[in-house]
């Protein structure tokens, strides 16, 4: 099977540790972290992807909202720089353990941050990324 991510959960799984939305989202997203941990493949879709998913039925889903459009292309830009290929609609790429290393490397100094410009979950982020990505849940096995 295939994982499909939108370009900035890219960045996303980068410092997940089992925190999120709703309990619902949560448990999707640990079953997600175990599948990309596994070395399941990532396809990058445009708009809402598996992670989304327990939130696109509430009213309020903001998955669909443009601010979220212009984090997935400000993540496909730092990403597609860093690894020097395509990392928009399509892609498809194995979160293997190098991968994973290189993009941590890279989101702890800052470099491929750009889309986590005023995100709510930037100061997590911050911790995890300050404290080497200690408990973080998409790790290579």
């Amino acid at each position: 099977m295939t994982v499909r991510l939108r370009a900035h959960h890219l960045l996303c799984m980068l410092t997940f540790v089992g925190e999120g939305y709703t309990p619902a989202f949560t448990a999707n997203y640990i079953r997600i972290a175990e599948r990309l941990s596994s070395g399941e493949e990532i396809e990058i879709v445009s708009g809402p992807d598996d992670i989304c998913a327990p939130l696109l039925s509430g009213r309020s889903a903001h998955c669909h909202n443009a601010s979220v459009c212009t984090r997935d292309a400000a993540a496909a830009e730092a990403v597609s720089c860093l690894l020097g290929m395509p990392a928009g609609d399509g892609t498809r790429i194995v979160p293997d353990g190098k991968l994973l290393a290189r993009l941590r490397r890279n989101f702890a100094a800052g470099t491929i941050r750009r889309a986590c410009t005023d995100c709510e979950w930037s100061e997590l982020c911050d911790t995890v990324a300050g404290h080497g990505f200690k408990g973080v849940l998409v790790a290579a096995r």
